[in-house]
Order: C-alpha cells, then structure tokens, then sequence
C-alpha cells in the first residue's frame, strides 16, 4: 500500500505541477474576498461582478477581478460503497475515487490550506479532521485507500454521507463530492445545504459500464450493493435501451449538480483521468479570469 500510494502521489504531482503551474487560484476558482484589478466587460462574464464605480468613472462595463482566499479549508466527501468496487478499464472505480481525492489534496494544498475528508464504504461515515501539512495529507489519502471495501449486499448512503459533511457547520471554503451518483437522487437536498455555504466541486466516476453493456451475449448482471443478480441475453434492444436509460440518469444528475451551482468534473476508468482534471482546471481558470472555456 505504502509504495502504491507513494507511485500515485508522484503521478499526480509530477505531471500537474508542470501543466497548473501560475497564480494559486484555486481547483474551483470563485470570486473570493481580496480585490484584485478591474477589467473591461466581455460578453459571457458574470454581470454580479461589475465594478459599478469604474464603469461610472470610465463610461465603460468593467469588472472588478478578485483574488482566491488563500488559508483555503476544503473538505471531501468520498463514496467508496459497493457500486465503486468495479471496473473494466485501467483501473476500478475506488481506485479512480481515491486518485480523484489525490489531485484535490495536491491542487489545494500549501499556502496555509487546510484539507479533511469524510469517507463511507456503506458501513458508516469516517472523518479525518482537516489539517495541513504533507505528513497529514499522506497519512489522510493512506488512511481512506485502506477502508475495507464493503461486505456485498452493503447499500451506500450518499445522501447521509454529505449531511455528515453539512454538519457540523464549518467555515466558508471548499466541498468535495466523489462519487459515481449511481441509484436515487436522494442526496440533492444535502447537496444544496452545502451548496449554500461553500464552493462545491462533484467530481463523477463512471466506468464504460455503467453507460453501455458489451455485445457478449449471455451475461449475469449483479447488483454489488443489494447483492441481486440477474441472468440476460445483451440483445440491441437491450443494449439500447441500457444506454438511453443511463444517459438519462447522468443528465439527471447533471442537472442537479448545476442547479446546485456545482462544478461538475467527470472521470472514467478508462481515460487519461490525470489530462481530464488538467482540462477541467484550465477551463474554469479562463473563465473566472474572462477567457473562453
């Protein structure tokens, strides 16, 4: 485990230090407190930035740029239930989940900043106290990677997992969703008590197969987290409407993550995760900053 997750944090270290390198602004940039410059207006930019003082001075829309609040407290909250204890890409989803966790600690570490997690494989949410420093952030990705993965037949509880993160109430700062938001939405209404009081990132992990099924014929699908199976034949018919129904539900969810006023970042087993998180970075940047995303 030990040279596991000392392989995973030089991955991720080596290549985004060379891709995020500049001014910390942030994994989710967001207006923050400190004031920065003004700029000229552009169509797209959010109209509740405008300087109203400079664009009266200048007879010109302008808005007032901000700097990140830095000493910036982010908690995440990681789904590791038994729907994640599956993949047919390069890897399976709790590990991408827990590579997920490994960018953000690295992205909003330094300067002061403080980093905690709550963490449930279905038998009840584990929280590591927020803190700083590269001692804790090891010991808090170790000690998330090494929960056991639930029994079979362990269902999650994603809406209970996030009021775990709601409550206590904490400072203004930064939440982490992980998780593949498979089943019922019952976990909105948490969602927006978060959303009210911090910037929320929902970071998705998905595997090929919970969009589409294979052409394989015969197969015996099994739900891990009620412990059902079922015996099918993968028809076109079937695999259409697998597909159309698994699309429906992410856009379900999609929804719900923007109505929230979350970012919304997604992640598959079998693509380079690392370029996806260096993407989904750069265009948020260029979009608080007024560049096109």
């Amino acid at each position: 485990m030990e040279v596991a997750l000392r392989s995973l944090e030089l991955t991720v270290r080596g290549r985004l230090d060379g891709l995020l390198q500049g001014n910390h602004l942030g994994l989710v940039p967001g207006p923050g407190t400190e004031p920065g410059e003004a700029r000229p207006y552009q169509p797209g930019d959010d109209v509740r930035r405008m300087d109203w003082a400079v664009t009266a001075r200048t007879g010109e829309p302008h808005l007032r740029q901000s700097i990140a609040d830095r000493e910036l407290e982010t908690w995440a909250a990681v789904d590791l239930s038994a729907s994640l204890d599956f993949g047919s890409g390069a890897c399976d989803k709790r590990e991408l989940a827990i590579a997920a966790l490994a960018a953000i600690i690295f992205l909003t570490s330094g300067g002061g900043n403080r980093v905690g997690a709550v963490v449930d494989n279905g038998s009840g949410p584990v929280r590591i106290p927020a803190r700083g420093g590269r001692a804790h952030e090891r010991a808090a990705l170790k000690r998330v990677a090494e929960l056991p993965r639930a029994a079979e037949g362990t269902r999650g509880d994603l809406a209970a997992l996030l009021e775990s993160l709601r409550r206590p109430p904490r400072r203004r700062g930064m939440a982490v969703v992980i998780s593949d938001f498979l089943g019922p939405l019952e976990w909105q209404s948490a969602l927006r008590g978060i959303a009210a009081r911090h910037s929320v990132l929902a970071v998705e992990v998905l595997d090929p197969r919970d969009v589409e099924l294979p052409d394989v014929g015969t197969v015996v699908l099994s739900d891990p987290e009620t412990g059902k199976q079922r015996e099918v034949h993968t028809t076109p018919v079937l695999r259409r409407e697998f597909a159309a129904a698994a699309a429906a539900h992410r856009d379900e969810v999609a929804t719900v993550l923007r109505r929230a006023g979350c970012g919304h970042l997604v992640l598959r087993t079998d693509s380079d995760w690392i370029a996806d998180v260096v993407r989904f970075v750069v265009a948020r940047k260029r979009g608080w900053s007024g560049g096109v995303s």
